[in-house]
């Protein structure tokens, strides 16, 4: 298997501590039906699109200014033969601070190109960290998916949410 993990960086001229802050705020760049904290360590978060995405997610690292790491704790696809194919993969957000720039490294390692969901994965990841995230560090104002309605009965029952 090969061990290309998916990435993308961005730079910009902010601070680090406002690209660290712009990570934390998910629900302003990925979406606005995430659930429950993305902010400290152990917190854990729920993400959903549509029925055709959803995720179980817990922060577990997070250095002031310099990095946040994700675990994805459960993950269904409707589009893809193995539905879980995020499941025990890591998002890694790298805060560098260089002179008057900042670096966010982004990489989800474990989203390879062998997997079915990659091409539709990355091209998400590159719109959400390329696009709206980065928005939201340099205006204000990102991109996320807007509220759906709530959190669907699927994923309660899935995940065993009462």
């Amino acid at each position: 298997m090969n061990t290309y993990n998916f990435s993308i960086d961005i730079t910009t001229h902010k601070s680090a501590e406002a690209v660290f802050n712009a990570i934390n705020n998910v629900n302003h760049w990925w979406s606005q039906e995430i659930t429950g904290n993305s902010q400290n360590v152990n917190d854990e978060f729920f993400y959903h699109y549509r029925d055709i995405h959803s995720s179980h997610i817990r922060v577990v690292e997070s250095i002031v200014n310099k990095k946040v790491v994700w675990l994805v704790l459960d993950n269904f696809f409707r589009f893809t033969n193995d539905e879980t194919e995020w499941k025990g993969t890591t998002v890694v957000f790298d805060i560098e601070q260089q002179d008057d720039k900042t670096i966010l490294h982004f990489t989800h390692v474990g989203l390879v190109p062998e997997y079915e969901c990659y091409n539709a994965c990355k091209d998400g990841w590159a719109n959400f960290i390329g696009d709206s995230l980065y928005n939201l560090i340099e205006t204000g104002q990102g991109k996320p998916n807007p509220i759906e309605g709530g959190f669907n009965e699927q994923n309660v029952k899935r995940w065993n949410l009462q």
